[in-house]
């Protein structure tokens, strides 16, 4: 068969066509929450789905702001996230470069001992964690879940493939230059490995982002409630405005996609080069 003048073989429209209808498939949920946001409650659920409204009712982007405290949601959820991705960047990014490009005693297990963290459920250590923190008396503040989230066993691992991938000659020729090993890491390793970072941005933030359980169990302040929180609380509240609730939904959807959208150029590359398969 040929398209275009070019001559593509039936699997290979067989793949095309599947990949098609599952990316398809997924978009469907995402086009009914934007839908059902623009609609009365009592129009929501209506059959046949009605995708483009006929009287879009935008003002339930206006009453979500003050139906709750939305906005201090989102300013908490940001602050954190914000705080969390740049940490864990730094951590990550300096962990791997010592796995990676220093020589020490025990370099291999004391890698695999923290990368073997990884298989452990965070459900099992929760309850200690908790204790830990009522301990240093963190609870009810953004510092516990900062300082749970701030190092990242799956961070060091994606940052330290993707450094294995850069040359041994240019951290050489570096210290032959008169470099310290934190130089070498700023001026060298760093931009080298945008890739790998925006990876790890993307990971970070979304997972930040989409935090239920840790705030759930350390914050219970209103005033400190991040926006997953906010939203079980909106549902709780107005369970039965679900165009209130797909609006609010939407919004909080957002900030994810920006992030994605503006990094995912470099996505695939880090991925690929950082020796996950997925």
């Amino acid at each position: 068969m040929k398209i275009l003048g070019r001559k593509v073989k039936p699997a290979r429209i067989l793949v095309y066509a599947i990949l098609v209808a599952t990316a398809v498939t997924m978009l469907v949920p995402f086009v009914w929450m934007l839908s059902a946001s623009l609609k009365l409650s009592k129009d929501v659920f209506s059959f046949p789905v009605e995708w483009f409204p006929a009287q879009p009712v935008w003002h339930n982007y206006v009453d979500i702001w003050t139906k709750v405290p939305l906005a201090l949601f989102i300013w908490n959820t940001s602050k954190l996230t914000v705080i969390v991705t740049l940490l864990q960047l730094l951590t990550s990014s300096f962990a791997a470069y010592a796995f990676a490009k220093l020589d020490f005693k025990y370099k291999n297990a004391l890698f695999l001992g923290y990368i073997g963290t990884i298989a452990m459920p965070w459900q099992v250590y929760m309850v200690p964690q908790f204790i830990m923190m009522r301990e240093f008396h963190l609870n009810n503040t953004h510092l516990a879940l900062i300082c749970l989230q701030a190092f990242t066993a799956f961070g060091v691992f994606l940052m330290r493939q993707f450094y294995q991938s850069i040359p041994d000659e240019l951290c050489e020729a570096a210290r032959i230059d008169g470099m310290n090993e934190y130089q070498i890491w700023w001026k060298i390793m760093l931009p080298l490995s945008k890739p790998a970072l925006s990876t790890l941005t993307i990971f970070t933030f979304v997972t930040t982002w989409n935090d239920f359980l840790g705030p759930m169990i350390y914050l219970t302040k209103t005033e400190l409630k991040t926006i997953q929180i906010g939203l079980r609380m909106f549902i709780a509240q107005y369970s039965a405005e679900y165009g209130l609730i797909m609006a609010a939904s939407v919004v909080t959807l957002i900030p994810v996609l920006v992030v994605f959208l503006a990094l995912q150029r470099f996505f695939v590359e880090g991925i690929a080069s950082s020796g996950l398969k997925g």
